[in-house]
């Protein structure tokens, strides 16, 4: 079994960026449509500590045959509609099990 994390969408809040941000070099390089495949609970490389951690708990669920989150409120009971921790532009990430 296989996990596939897809970056569906991200949203940017530049009022929030603009008051509160401490300037920085490297904010969020994740892309949409970037795609990841994970067989393992190693952060997969591209992606960030921050959105690594939200998402594992998923991901390991997954791996492990489960699924079925919140009450089942995926169309597929395999998958989960995932978004980062960043407050300034959260990435909304699609988690599927997969056949590899």
């Amino acid at each position: 079994m296989q996990v596939k994390i897809t970056a569906i969408k991200q949203t940017i809040y530049p009022d929030l960026i603009d008051i509160y941000e401490q300037p920085q070099l490297h904010p969020c390089e994740i892309s949409v449509g970037q795609t990841w495949y994970v067989s393992d609970y190693d952060r997969p490389h591209g992606m960030c500590e921050s959105a690594w951690q939200t998402l594992l708990p998923f991901v390991r669920e997954l791996l492990n045959g489960g699924g079925n989150f919140f009450g089942n409120w995926m169309r597929d009971p395999h998958s989960a509609m995932v978004s980062c921790n960043d407050g300034f532009r959260p990435v909304t990430f699609l988690v599927q099990a997969v056949e590899p």
